[in-house]
């Protein structure tokens, strides 16, 4: 048994000879990290501080800069070195309260948000009738109806026929009626595009003409496809606020304003306008003792969109990341190479952060063992992919080989994969030649529940999940910094698009962009 459990490890380590007593470490250390991540977890406390008590971290906020603050500072009561990093500035914004409510034909209130950056109204609030885009005959025509916004909201977003999700109408629908909801939901979004087409204008340049043309507030709906789900971005307006509208108050609006009963809301969404603003990332580090020079790399940007408070997106791979630093700090207190986590701002609005640091630090990222970056929600990781460096499947499997079965087990891998131009931070790594890898995780309803919506909240967390995670990244993050060998950087042949029949180009870094914000 004793000889088996060597040769295993003799095997991990990748090298012919370990003492007896270096391979009891490695299991002893893999122990301590598996029963402080299971016994002694920290990532409710964390989620709860992050989440409930600071909240929403969108970029040029204040509740960015407390999310950076209390960062360091818990590092810094672990006994983790923390350093706040400006990299450039962003639009400041502060959010204040959204309140909607129609107030004819009768009075209710109605759920929606004011988007990010959004224009402020005064505050006694404002009120107007609704009126929905027009469909019109030609550019001539769209121009005739501008004229008539003057004092109005204006709806600018595609009506649905329906709220429930296609997998509602398929478990319970007869199949002729789901068939003929698709072709009517088809119809509509064909004209509705058509229609847009016919203005002379794009959808994006619509919204600027309202505004010049009179109007006094922009309300739209970004279903997500998911019950009460809409997705909340950013504001295009200079001066008059942006609104988004849940679903079903949305199409109500909608409905009564097509057929002429002339709704009115009165809206006060108040917001402050903060100017330009610092943008920073929020970095940790664990100094090396061997190879201080060499860095192994937690990645998960710690910003967010406002429409809840960012809880899978990306809450749970701030508080994941945190999670393994503190317990790498308690079980691992000297590794051998540095282990740095970066806590990315703006990633949301282009990868911003990490760029700047991939810009900024060369002499950080020429020593770079790996990135481990985690930003997809909630669920246990299953899967890594190689991102096109051609060894990678030497360096991951030896160190997968280490972490427990009844974690591994889960995790399918991908060799050597492709490499990743955008989505996340890794892709800012590869783009500089850096071993950089995405643990994608179990989708959760992920795409059209909580990503970048309004019901991105804490309660949506699993718990035993992320635990999971947590000592797959420890292991991880450990064996690659005890591993004796540096991880390869050979990239693969791109292959052949098949749609272009050209060959593809391995990603090119790209710098952030620095000043001023939104477009």
């Amino acid at each position: 048994m004793i000889y088996n459990l060597l040769k295993r490890y003799l095997v991990v380590l990748g090298i012919l000879v370990v003492p007896m007593a270096q391979a009891q470490e490695l299991q002893n250390i893999i122990s301590q990290i598996e029963e402080e991540a299971i016994k002694n977890s920290e990532l409710e406390n964390l989620a709860h501080n992050l989440l409930d008590v600071i909240g929403p971290r969108l970029t040029g906020t204040p509740q960015m800069e407390q999310a950076s603050d209390w960062v360091m500072e818990t590092y810094k009561k672990w006994g983790i070195d923390a350093k706040r990093e400006q990299w450039g500035e962003w639009k400041g914004w502060e959010r204040g309260i959204t309140h909607i409510d129609m107030v004819a034909p009768r009075v209710q209130s109605l759920e929606g948000i004011q988007l990010a950056w959004s224009p402020t109204t005064p505050p006694e609030g404002v009120v107007g009738e609704v009126v929905a885009l027009p469909y019109v005959k030609d550019s001539i025509h769209f121009q005739k109806w501008l004229k008539g916004v003057k004092g109005k909201f204006v709806l600018t977003s595609m009506y649905q026929l329906t709220g429930r999700p296609d997998d509602s109408w398929e478990k319970f629908a007869r199949p002729e009626s789901f068939e003929r909801l698709k072709a009517s939901r088809d119809s509509i979004k064909r004209e509705w595009y058509a229609n847009i087409r016919r203005t002379g204008y794009k959808s994006a340049d619509i919204v600027r003409l309202l505004e010049n043309a009179g109007a006094v507030g922009i309300i739209s709906c970004y279903w997500s496809k998911g019950f009460g789900v809409n997705r909340i971005f950013y504001s295009k307006t200079k001066g008059i606020p942006t609104l988004d509208v849940e679903l079903e108050d949305y199409t109500m609006l909608y409905r009564l304003a097509e057929r002429g009963e002339k709704p009115q809301v009165r809206v006060v969404a108040r917001s402050k306008d903060l100017g330009l603003v610092p943008a920073f990332n929020t970095i940790g580090m664990i100094k090396g003792s061997e190879k201080p020079e060499e860095y192994v790399i937690l990645s998960a940007h710690l910003d967010s969109w406002d429409g809840a408070t960012g809880a899978t997106d990306n809450g749970t791979g701030t508080v994941l990341m945190m999670e393994v630093m503190r317990i790498l700090k308690k079980v691992y207190p000297n590794p051998k190479r540095t282990i740095l986590v970066g806590h990315w701002g703006s990633e949301e609005q282009g990868l911003n952060g990490s760029r700047a640091f991939v810009e900024d630090h060369p002499e950080i990222v020429e020593y770079v063992q790996v990135v481990l970056n985690q930003d997809n929600g909630t669920g246990r990781i299953t899967e890594i992919s190689g991102a096109g460096f051609l060894n990678s499947y030497e360096y991951l499997s030896r160190w997968l080989s280490a972490v427990p079965e009844d974690v591994s087990k889960h995790v399918k891998t991908i060799f050597p994969g492709l490499p990743s131009s955008s989505g996340s931070d890794n892709a800012s790594f590869v783009a500089a030649g850096v071993p950089a890898f995405y643990l994608g995780a179990l989708n959760w309803n992920y795409r059209d529940y909580t990503w970048h919506t309004n019901r991105d909240t804490y309660d949506k967390i699993v718990f035993d999940d992320l635990r999971n995670n947590v000592v797959l990244t420890a292991v991880l993050a450990y064996m690659a910094s005890e591993d004796p060998e540096t991880a390869s950087r050979e990239k693969i042949v791109m292959p052949i698009d098949p749609k272009t029949g050209e060959q593809q180009f391995w990603p090119e870094q790209k710098s952030p962009k620095r000043l001023g914000g939104v477009d």
